[in-house]
């Protein structure tokens, strides 16, 4: 880390926490001399980090033949403001993992990484919901990264003014913290009359959201 490296972690708790607490990564990659950086839904095993899409789309298809790629995610937690405007930014936490896909090719293994998926979107979902057929895991491409190459990047609290001339300015600074927070669930149209709101969706928010400052 070369830009604000007092802002870096290397762990593995720190790295662990953001990647679980953010629900879509971007994966990034290149093909025939033009790159890409496509979002998709990920979920961490251990010390894999996968991703899936449709077994013939482009992002599948080529990472799956070993290039290089780069997976990276991002939470925004505020918006700093500091007297003068060089120096406003935000609160985030991110990670970024390098390596080269491996392409998961047992249905078992697959059939375990889309329960993971779905746990990650909304834990007790997927013993509550039709599992995929067999169709449906041919036509999924289930991709996994090492996380052996990834690094964190953390800004928390407020501009960084202090023993500057800039704080003896009269302008406001601070930070307006952000949050992502979830409204009360809305039924499908077509929904059968009787179903009633499960009690996993009733009382979801995001976990994991607090994040130190590494160092």
């Amino acid at each position: 880390m070369k830009r604000v490296h007092e802002n870096a972690a290397y762990d593995r708790q720190t790295i662990d926490a953001i990647l679980d607490a953010a629900l879509v990564c971007h994966l990034g990659f290149e093909r025939d001399g033009q790159p890409y950086v496509i979002p998709t839904l990920h979920a961490r095993l251990g010390d894999r980090l996968y991703v899936h899409g449709s077994a013939a789309s482009r992002t599948v298809r080529a990472v799956s033949e070993g290039i290089p790629a780069c997976a990276t995610v991002t939470l925004l937690d505020g918006i700093v403001l500091a007297r003068s405007v060089f120096e406003h930014s935000i609160n985030y936490r991110s990670v970024v993992v390098l390596g080269t896909a491996t392409t998961v090719t047992e249905a078992d293994e697959k059939n375990a990484v889309l329960e993971a998926f779905t746990e990650k979107l909304l834990p007790g979902r997927w013993a509550d919901s039709r599992p995929p057929t067999r169709k449906e895991l041919k036509a999924t491409g289930v991709l996994w990264l090492p996380l052996d190459e990834a690094s964190a990047k953390v800004r928390v609290g407020g501009p960084d003014d202090d023993g500057t001339p800039d704080a003896e300015l009269d302008v406001w600074a601070g930070h307006i913290p952000l949050t992502v927070r979830s409204l009360s669930p809305v039924p499908a149209p077509d929904l059968k009359a009787g179903l009633t709101v499960p009690a996993y969706a009733k009382r979801y928010k995001r976990p994991g959201l607090t994040v130190p400052l590494p160092g």
